[in-house]
C-alpha cells in the first residue's frame, strides 16, 4: 500500500470493509434459539450456502460462491488479512515495486507445494496468468489483467500469450511488468483469478479440468473434496491441507458446505445444531436480529437490473423506458420490508464505504449524491414518452433472477412496483438456478436480469470498468461513448493524477445513472446466524468474501 500510494491509491476504510467474526462471548441477550452446531464434531465447520458452485476453474469463475471456494483451496502471491490488507502468502515477502510503478519483483516462498507434492513455482503463475488471458479460454475476468503489459492485445488475439508481462526469473522469483501504474494492483495479487495453475494437471484433464474435486490439485489451506460438478452438486467439503506451508495456523479439520435455498430450512438446521453458519433474509432476518448469534455483513456489492439492449429493435434501447422503470421502484420499501437483512437502497452503480476521495476523504457515494430515486410521477412521465416514441401502449417483459428466497422475493416486489406505477406494463418473474442465471445473462437470453457485482478490489473501477462498450461483463450491451472515455482516461491519461482520476470515476458513475444504462436497486448485506462456537472467520466486503484459514471451533 505505501509504495503504491504515490500512484494514486484511492483511500478506503478497512474497518468497514473487513472483519474477523464468530465467538460472541461479549454479547448479551437471549432469543431462545440454540447456539448452532451443538451436535457437530469438534474442528468441523458446517456451512449453509444458498447456491451451487458455478465453476471451480480459476480462469472461469465469476461469482461469490466460486471465489469463496477457490480462495480457501488455492493461494496466490498475497492473501488478504483481517483488515483486508494484502499480505505475503505464496510470496515470501511483499513485492519490490519500481519508482514508476511499472515493475514488480516478487520472491516466492520455497516451501509451498501442490496437493500432489510438487513444488509451487514461478512457472505455475506464468502459466495460470497466460491461460486466463488466452482468447480460447474465453475468461470473463480476462479484462482484470489489462494493467499487465500486453494483456489486452493477447485477449484480442493480436499477440501471443507468451508476451504477457510476467516472467519466471528463476524457480522462485517473478517479474511482472505493467502497461500503466495501477493503484489497486496489489489487491489483484490476492484475488483468485491471479492464482497459480499447474500446467501438467490442466492439460492432463483437458475439458474435464476442475469439473470435480479429483480433477485438480490445490495449494491452499484446504483441499476441495466430494465436489461432483459445477452448477449441480449441493454438498462439498474443504479438508485441511496437511501439506500447506502454513498448516500449523489452520485449526479446522474440515468445512462441510451444503446448498439450502430456503432460509426457513437453513434456520431449522441451525437451531437443530446441524449447521454453524446460515444466511437469513426477509422476516426471518428481522425476527432473529436480536439473537446474539445474528450478524449482518454489509458487502461492497451493488444489486442492479440489466436491460437487454443487444438487438437494434430492443425496446430497452429507449432511454425513457429505462428511466420509467428506474423511477418506478421504491428501493427503501424493498430493503426494509422485503429483504430486512441490513441491505440498503442503492442509487449509484458504485457502493458506499468502498472508497474515499483522496483529497477530501469523502465517501464516493456521499459525494456523488442520490443519482436516482423513487418518483411515481416521473416514472409515469417517462413511460408516456416511451410509449409515444416506441409506438406502443403495452409492454410484456420478464425479469430473470436466481431462485433463492431473497431473489424471488425481490423480483416479486419489483414486479408489483413496476406494474403498479407503469400502467400497461406486465412483468413476469423468471427464477432459475444460479448457474443457469449466469449462463443466460452471458448469452443475452433475458429481457431484464436482476444481477449484481461485488468489488474484486477496493476501488470504484471495479464497478465502472464493467459497463464499457466492449467489457465481457456488460451483459445488456449498454453503450455510451462519454462513459467509455471517462473510464479510459481514469486508467490511462489520469492514472497518476489522483484528483483527475477521481473525477473521471465520478463522471462515469453519473453518466450511467443519467442514462439509466443499468438500474441500481440495493447494496447487499447478508444476515447470518453464526454459532458462538466459531472464531476467526474473516469476511471481506471486497474480493473473495470468506476466508476460513484462521477459523476455529471451540
Amino acid at each position: 500500500m505505501r509504495k503504491l500510494a504515490t500512484f494514486g491509491v484511492i483511500a478506503f476504510s478497512a474497518v468497514l470493509l473487513a472483519g474477523c467474526y464468530g465467538g460472541n462471548d461479549d454479547q448479551t441477550g437471549d432469543s431462545g434459539s440454540s447456539s448452532g452446531g451443538e451436535n457437530s464434531q469438534a474442528g468441523v465447520f458446517n456451512v449453509i450456502v444458498p447456491q451451487e458452485i458455478p465453476s471451480a476453474d480459476l480462469s472461469q469463475a465469476t461469482d461469490t460462491i466460486s471465489f469463496t471456494a477457490l480462495n480457501n483451496v488455492y493461494e496466490g502471491i498475497y492473501r488478504l488479512d483481517g483488515n483486508s490488507e494484502p499480505k505475503p502468502a505464496g510470496a515470501a515477502e511483499m513485492a519490490k515495486v519500481s519508482e514508476d510503478g511499472l515493475t514488480y519483483t516478487i520472491k516466492l516462498r520455497d516451501d509451498a507445494v501442490w496437493s500432489n507434492g510438487d513444488p509451487v513455482t514461478a512457472e505455475d503463475y506464468v502459466y495460470g496468468w497466460q491461460r486466463t488471458v488466452r482468447p480460447e479460454t474465453a475468461s470473463q475476468y480476462a479484462y482484470l489483467y489489462e494493467p499487465v503489459e500486453n494483456a489486452a492485445a493477447i485477449t484480442s488475439g493480436e499477440q501471443e500469450p507468451d508476451t504477457l508481462g510476467i516472467t519466471a526469473v528463476n524457480e522462485h522469483e517473478l517479474e511482472i511488468k505493467l502497461a500503466k501504474p495501477t493503484p489497486y494492483f496489489q489487491y489483484l495479487l490476492a484475488f483468485p483469478s491471479f492464482f497459480p495453475q499447474k500446467q501438467e494437471v490442466v492439460e492432463e484433464y483437458g475439458d474435464a479440468y476442475a469439473t470435480n474435486s479429483d480433477n485438480a490439485v490445490y495449494n491452499g489451506p484446504f483441499t476441495l473434496e466430494d465436489f461432483d460438478g459445477p452448477g449441480t452438486d449441493t454438498e462439498w467439503t474443504y479438508k485441511k491441507n496437511e501439506d500447506y506451508w502454513d498448516s500449523d495456523a489452520v485449526e479446522l479439520s474440515a468445512i462441510n458446505v451444503s446448498v439450502v435455498k430456503e432460509a426457513s430450512t437453513a434456520l431449522n438446521l441451525f437451531n437443530d445444531g446441524q449447521a454453524d453458519d446460515v444466511i437469513l433474509t426477509g422476516e426471518l432476518a428481522q425476527q432473529n436480529a436480536n439473537d446474539p448469534n445474528y450478524q449482518s455483513f454489509k458487502e461492497a456489492t451493488t444489486s442492479y437490473l440489466e436491460l437487454n439492449q443487444r438487438d437494434a429493435d430492443s425496446p430497452f434501447r429507449n432511454e425513457n423506458l429505462r428511466k420509467a422503470i428506474a423511477y418506478a421502484i421504491n428501493r427503501e420499501a424493498l430493503v426494509t420490508q422485503i429483504l430486512g437483512d441490513g441491505s440498503v437502497a442503492a442509487t449509484n452503480l458504485v457502493p458506499s464505504e468502498l472508497s474515499k476521495n483522496p483529497e477530501t476523504d469523502e465517501d464516493f457515494v456521499k459525494e456523488a449524491g442520490e443519482q436516482i430515486a423513487y418518483d411515481p410521477e416521473q416514472a409515469k412521465e417517462f413511460w408516456d414518452k416511451a410509449k409515444e416514441e416506441l409506438n406502443i401502449d403495452t409492454l410484456n417483459m420478464s425479469i430473470l433472477s436466481s431462485d433463492t428466497d431473497s431473489s424471488r422475493r425481490a423480483v416479486e416486489y419489483l414486479q408489483n412496483s413496476i406494474q403498479e406505477n407503469l400502467e400497461g406494463v406486465t412483468v413476469s418473474p423468471t427464477p432459475v438456478p444460479f448457474s443457469v442465471r449466469l449462463d443466460r445473462s452471458i448469452s443475452g437470453d433475458f429481457d431484464l436480469v436482476l444481477g449484481g457485482w461485488g468489488a474484486d478490489y477496493a476501488d470504484p473501477s471495479s464497478f465502472t470498468d464493467l459497463f464499457t462498450s466492449d467489457n465481457s461483463q456488460n451483459n445488456g450491451r449498454w453503450s455510451n461513448s462519454d462513459y467509455d472515455k471517462a473510464v479510459e482516461e481514469s486508467a490511462t491519461t489520469n492514472a497518476n493524477d489522483e484528483e483527475a482520476r477521481w473525477k473521471n470515476l465520478q463522471d462515469a458513475n453519473r453518466i450511467i445513472a443519467d442514462d439509466a444504462g443499468i438500474i441500481p436497486i440495493y447494496q447487499k448485506a447478508e444476515g447470518h446466524l453464526i454459532s458462538d462456537q466459531m472464531e476467526g472467520i474473516i469476511h471481506h466486503a471486497a474480493g473473495a468474501a470468506w476466508d476460513y484459514k484462521w477459523a476455529s471451533k471451540k
